[in-house]
């Protein structure tokens, strides 16, 4: 186990064990103390403080070490350490994820294929995805480009009845893109 000054957090192997303190790394020398039940008990020194901690057989750990003074807690610290990682799961899964699906085009493209390709983006932004539309250009298309530039407005014509242009059409190299999101 590693200290590093510099940030104040110990290293176990190139990880990071905890940011939270607990009995005898508690360095201050006084600190607001929270009892097991959530009751304050009052600004005290660490040392009474760790003497309550062990008369009921819990942990003193360093919950807010940046208030004035630290505070500290009586608890379980294995219960602690171990609610605090399912509240971080349970928050991970409540999180939704917006991912960029891509459909490719070319200047050349059937006006049946582009209908195709707007049903496949309609799946994609019904499910609460962006969809990026990119115009591709080879060769000779390249002289042609700002002619081609009616596909992507016609895509988005298709697609308007459920989708809103969240990035206009912007050329980049031998490509032309936008970008379409969900109607809210």
């Amino acid at each position: 186990m590693i200290f590093c000054a510099d940030i104040g957090l110990y290293f176990l192997e190139g990880k990071e064990i905890s940011d939270l303190f607990i009995n005898e790394q508690i360095r201050d020398k006084e600190v607001r103390v929270i009892g097991e039940n959530g009751e304050q008990l009052g600004i005290m020194s660490t040392k009474e403080a760790l003497s309550m901690a062990e008369e009921a057989g819990l942990d003193l750990v360093k919950i807010a070490p940046t208030a004035k003074p630290p505070v500290c807690k009586i608890v379980d610290y294995g219960k602690f350490k171990y609610e605090q990682v399912r509240r971080e799961k349970d928050a991970k899964k409540k999180q939704k994820t917006i991912e960029i699906k891509e459909i490719r085009l070319s200047p050349n493209i059937d006006r049946n294929d582009l209908n195709t390709k707007a049903n496949a983006a309609r799946k994609f932004l019904t499910k609460g995805n962006r969809v990026k539309v990119t115009l591709r250009f080879r060769g000779r298309e390249m002289a042609h480009m700002s002619e081609s530039k009616h596909i992507l407005d016609d895509f988005a014509e298709i697609l308007s009845d459920i989708s809103v242009i969240e990035k206009p059409a912007k050329v980049e190299g031998r490509t032309m893109t936008i970008t379409l999101t969900e109607k809210k």
